[in-house]
């Protein structure tokens, strides 16, 4: 067995009938030259296969056949120099990761795999080594060059490499019996479930605006329009293009805050806000749609931005202000109340005995070959959350 085989193993993570895919397939033939390592406490650093010293061959060789997430490019390419860039936006995903989608994929061989972010084509491999007859997509033309070099080197020349948008997919090569997303998705396209056939499964990242964090999401598609499923596990993925976080350009009056409607929280700012995988902040957002928060700590306190984009009504801006010595304050303006959504949706949660993220899950409709209703659900899907995005 190989060590990072052994390592996934030892740790309980390498799921059953995928041991000799990860003895099999080498994940350093897909590792490039320059990747970036996080260090644990404050930040990434450079290992490159052609210098030397610290950061030079022995710790690339470390890194590649090692089991941490490695950051492959920054800022969608346009990084260079040795530094890290401003944002992560390819990676060599942590096997361990990798080894739990791929088992939420329930795998049996043969399968016909639309994969969405090809990445350095890794994980691709792996479907293939399990048998599955695979076609990748990969958005950035480059990578997905670099990916067949890796594929063909690695032994797999047969799985087909597309260069395009993954959220199109690739109708040519289906219908598909699975659809292995690799990037967070905020708004499910129509053409997965349109490309996948009745009883076939879509496992993809998910995760809201609200927050950073993601989990997978096991959907089983009924038609070409209709899909439901459980989540199951947390995972960090870099989002989709086109579905980054973003906070609005708008620069609102200087006086909205004197016209705003006022309130007194009733929660404190800890009661919302936690590490990254805890559910409250997952749960907000699946009840309060389209919402980006700003947490920002000053000398006073922490103050809670919100800020929702327009949907036809106009856009809404809320703040939480938070500190020692005062009583907390929100003030809200637009047509949503989002701090009354946010603090509502805690009350929900926390009066249900604070459920954790898999007893909830999402059913997904597509209309048309853009929009989509995403309707999350707690325990089952007739039992539909208040708001819907």
């Amino acid at each position: 067995m190989t060590s990072l085989a052994r390592v996934l193993a030892d740790a309980g993570g390498l799921p059953s009938g995928w041991e000799t895919a990860f003895e099999t397939v080498d994940r350093a033939v897909f590792v490039p030259d320059r990747v970036w390592v996080w260090d644990g406490t404050s930040g990434y650093t450079l290992a490159d296969r052609n210098a030397t010293g610290d950061h030079g061959r022995d710790a690339w060789n470390r890194a590649a056949h090692g089991a941490d997430v490695l950051v492959t490019q920054w800022d969608d390419g346009h990084h260079t120099g040795d530094e890290p860039g401003d944002t992560p936006t390819s990676s060599a995903s942590a096997p361990a990761a990798v080894a739990r989608m791929l088992d939420d994929l329930d795998i049996t061989g043969g399968e016909n795999v639309l994969e969405v972010g090809t990445g350095t084509g890794y994980t691709a491999a792996l479907l293939a080594a399990r048998g599955c007859r695979v076609t990748t997509i990969e958005v950035d033309a480059e990578l997905a060059d670099q990916a067949r070099k890796n594929l063909a080197r690695a032994g797999y020349p047969d799985v087909v490499v597309i260069a395009g948008d993954g959220a199109r997919g690739h109708p040519a090569g289906g219908p598909y019996d699975r659809v292995h997303v690799t990037a967070a998705v905020r708004a499910t396209p129509p053409a997965w479930l349109e490309q996948t056939r009745p009883g076939g499964l879509i496992v993809m990242p998910w995760g809201t605006y609200y927050t950073g964090s993601d989990w997978t999401t096991v959907l089983t598609v009924h038609d070409s329009r209709h899909a439901s499923g459980p989540f199951t596990d947390p995972v960090a993925f870099m989002k989709i293009r086109d579905q980054r976080r973003r906070w609005s350009g708008t620069t609102f009056p200087d006086d909205w805050m004197d016209n705003a409607r006022q309130s007194k929280p009733d929660i404190e700012i800890a009661d919302i806000t936690g590490a990254l995988y805890e559910p409250v902040e997952f749960v907000i957002g699946l009840h309060v749609p389209g919402c980006i928060p700003a947490r920002v700590v000053d000398p006073d306190g922490v103050n809670l931005w919100l800020y929702g984009a327009d949907t036809g009504d106009g856009e809404s801006i809320a703040v939480a202000a938070f500190g020692d010595g005062y009583t907390p304050q929100a003030v809200q303006a637009g047509p949503r109340d989002l701090w009354t959504e946010v603090q509502s949706a805690y009350h929900r949660w926390n009066d249900a005995g604070k459920p954790a993220v898999d007893r909830f899950g999402l059913t997904v409709t597509a209309s048309g070959d853009v929009r989509v209703e995403q309707r999350p659900w707690y325990e089952t899907p007739d039992r539909e959350l208040p708001f819907r995005h």
